[in-house]
């Protein structure tokens, strides 16, 4: 499937970025194309990778050009430039709109216009039900992408969504942890919030899924277990023998108490493919008066699919999820190094 195609990853300088990297460079891919608008990102992946089949290329998904540009020849995109911290874009949602729903309508109009054939772009559990400016801007990027579904004839569209990837950049983890190495509070918002728990990899390993099962319109979700940000802030703080005390500083702006995968609308409809559902597009066009005659019933679904009713973790399962990712693993090795030990692990 990816021999001599051309893959393009927005925002390919981020967490999820460079995890795809590891999972094609070793594939019989031609290239891989960077786009981005951080060069100092750019030039420290260069020069991190050393790898000829990785390309480069400076640009903007606000600029129609830039991006046009880029997608000259690509076989496969996949679509992860957005903003993506809450209470940013609470204060400049015109700013959200910029990046995640015009930005988005660029990407997937160079798309079409390159006849790329698959795309696939990235959302979160915020855009379900969204209470901020972040959630509803990916809202609408979905609404974008499924749209350009319907009128592309080379391009298959679809998404995925998924909750916090752990440890990623501007996640809550690298800050318990740096508040648990250092025996200061634990600043949780609210104890009894909950957040699903995805790793990086499986943030790829879904998009991988979806690039290769997808339809036009799909939405792809993985059935990822949660916790509460309490529990989380526990698992932490005896993973690393801390001291530390779990202080609550009150909900910032824009935040849920939990996160929905999918809506009971999506749910009724969704299709269980063992550990990922999807959600076909609605394929009606315009012309509702069939309806009126034929009719179409579709019940909603008892409830939503949410961080509040999926498999919550326990303090010790929280701990094994924690043990599985690198970064913590750096993490407790180093405090092994200042100290003489690992901490038992």
């Amino acid at each position: 499937m990816y021999k001599n195609k051309i893959l393009l990853i927005t925002g390919g300088t981020g967490s999820f970025g460079n995890a795809v990297l590891k999972q094609f460079l070793d594939t019989d891919i031609k290239e891989i194309r960077i786009f981005s608008r951080d060069e100092k990102k750019q030039d420290d992946m260069r020069r991190y990778y050393n790898n000829s089949k990785i390309k480069y290329y400076i640009g903007d998904v606000r600029d129609f050009n830039s991006i046009n540009s880029a997608m000259v020849g690509v076989d496969f995109v996949f679509h992860a430039a957005a903003l993506k911290q809450v209470p940013s874009c609470e204060f400049y949602p015109s700013q959200a709109v910029l990046t995640n729903i015009l930005g988005s309508e660029n990407v997937a109009n160079a798309a079409i216009f390159n006849k790329v054939k698959r795309f696939i772009s990235l959302s979160t559990d915020k855009a379900v039900y969204p209470i901020n400016a972040m959630g509803i801007s990916k809202a609408m990027m979905e609404k974008i992408i499924i749209a350009s579904s319907r009128i592309a004839s080379d391009t298959i569209f679809c998404c995925t969504r998924y909750g916090n990837v752990m440890a990623s950049r501007g996640s809550v983890i690298p800050l318990f942890i740096k508040q648990a190495k250092e025996n200061n509070i634990i600043t949780v918002t609210d104890p009894a919030m909950t957040r699903f728990l995805m790793s990086l990899e499986e943030s790829v390993e879904l998009v991988l899924f979806a690039f290769q099962n997808g339809t036009p319109g799909d939405i792809f979700v993985k059935k990822a277990p949660a916790s509460t940000v309490g529990d989380l802030a526990q698992a932490i703080i005896e993973l690393f023998n801390s001291e530390s005390k779990v202080g609550v500083i009150g909900t910032r702006h824009g935040e849920k108490l939990y996160e929905t995968l999918l809506s009971r609308e999506e749910k009724v409809k969704a299709q269980d493919m063992g550990s990922y559902f999807r959600v076909p597009s609605d394929n009606r066009d315009l012309n509702y008066d069939g309806y009126f005659v034929d009719g179409k019933v579709e019940t909603s679904a008892s409830e939503d699919f949410t961080s509040h009713n999926t498999n919550l973790l326990t303090v010790p399962e929280i701990k094994e999820v924690l043990l599985k990712l690198e970064y913590v693993q750096n993490e407790l090795k180093a405090i092994g190094n200042e100290k003489g030990a690992y901490n038992g692990f």
